[in-house]
């Protein structure tokens, strides 16, 4: 620490102090993107060649039969994505929020969770929620625009899916405050919260807010962004100067940056993190370097704002292939496994496709329910004057 006589002003005919140079703009991106490696502070525990490594504080034991259920998750859960988004082509839902490319991230994340955590998603967790036991049908109507989630959040300790950016995190610090103040923080048996978002939402307030609000207070919550490098068409450059996972520094909290393509060191630092935040050592941020393969949703063109030999680089550390290169090479897996778990992708597909396209269109008076716990005057006037206007066309049924 420098001494009182130290702090004292220069004389005015003293040169002024050199300052630090202001990084280039290729500084900036390499620090941020680092798409090449993720930055030498990226915790991976297997390559994308499939080479399993050690890391000096994060490291995990993965039992063959662990390792074939994680590689089946991402498997399922892409075929989920895909279908849905070809339903989405065919006219069958409004709109999808595609994956493709976060499986690792995802299913790592989701899987690291205990059954009495807490999960708040954005509108792209389709993997989180396969964790949680929730059916990939139950994710249609919101797509479709028939329901907001059929799904019953404490069952299933899956928050709705949130479509304002980044209000889930609000959300998420209120529950994890009240996680610490009811006294289920603590030691191994606490509880802990995990809130998903993205890169983009790291611009906005509310997450923001979050951060101040769980470090205050010490909240069991763990933030997991999913940096897929791309807010819609806007690169994380454009949102940050410093890597993301550095942020938790000024609000008093470790932030660690993980190899987002990397089930098992996903897996790893998430299992630390909701660790950590169980036994009340506060909140912890964790920057899941991914990359987005398909556009931000069907309505979006990624062509328009990224190059295809950017996309070219980022298949070469597929999620799903590095696994399935480690399960070959330790000889944990056959040919007879990979055919099983296409099988279930297959059915899964056929099923998915088969209740969407049946899906039926709901009643018009279902705009009026679960509004307000009981009906009003006005409500009802409303209501009869809306479905009395409906029956006046073509068929005559609300």
């Amino acid at each position: 620490m420098s001494s009182p006589e130290q702090w004292t002003h220069p004389e005015p005919d003293a040169a002024p102090a050199a300052t630090a140079a202001k990084p280039t703009a290729e500084q900036v991106i390499a620090g941020l993107r680092a798409t090449d490696e993720g930055g030498a502070d990226l915790v991976q525990l297997l390559t994308p060649e499939g080479e399993r490594v050690q890391h000096p504080d994060f490291d995990i034991d993965i039992t063959p039969e662990e390792l074939r259920g994680l590689y089946r998750d991402m498997v399922l859960i892409r075929r989920v994505d895909r279908e849905a988004n070809a339903l989405q082509r065919k006219g069958q839902l409004g709109i999808w929020v595609p994956l493709l490319g976060q499986e690792a991230a995802q299913i790592g994340a989701g899987r690291a969770m205990r059954q009495t955590d807490m999960a708040f998603p954005s509108y792209r967790e389709h993997g989180i929620a396969w964790t949680r036991g929730i059916n990939p049908t139950e994710l249609l109507g919101i797509f479709r625009g028939t329901d907001q989630g059929t799904w019953d959040p404490v069952e299933k300790r899956f928050h709705p899916y949130t479509i304002v950016i980044g209000n889930q995190v609000l959300n998420a610090a209120g529950y994890a405050m009240g996680q610490k103040f009811d006294g289920k923080v603590g030691d191994d048996e606490g509880e802990a919260t995990m809130c998903f978002f993205g890169d983009g939402a790291t611009s906005q307030g509310d997450v923001h807010e979050g951060f101040v609000w769980a470090a205050v207070y010490d909240a069991p919550l763990v933030f997991f962004c999913q940096n897929n490098q791309w807010a819609i068409s806007e690169p994380t450059e454009r949102q940050s100067r410093l890597p993301l996972y550095q942020r938790a520094r000024g609000y008093g909290f470790p932030g660690i940056r993980v190899d987002g393509n990397d089930v098992l060191a996903t897996l790893a630092v998430t299992k630390w993190a909701l660790d950590e935040c169980r036994h009340g050592n506060g909140p912890i941020l964790i920057e899941a370097f991914t990359y987005r393969m398909d556009a931000h949703t069907t309505s979006d063109d990624p062509t328009r704002y990224r190059l295809s030999d950017e996309l070219e680089m980022w298949k070469l550390k597929d999620p799903i292939e590095r696994v399935k290169v480690y399960l070959v090479r330790q000889q944990w897996a056959d040919h007879e496994f990979f055919e099983s778990v296409e099988a279930d992708a297959d059915k899964l597909g056929e099923e998915l496709r088969e209740f969407c396209t049946n899906m039926p269109d709901p009643p018009a008076e279902r705009i009026f329910s679960n509004v307000y716990a009981e009906g009003s005057p006005v409500l009802d006037a409303q209501r009869d004057e809306f479905l009395d206007y409906v029956s006046g066309f073509a068929g005559g049924e609300h």
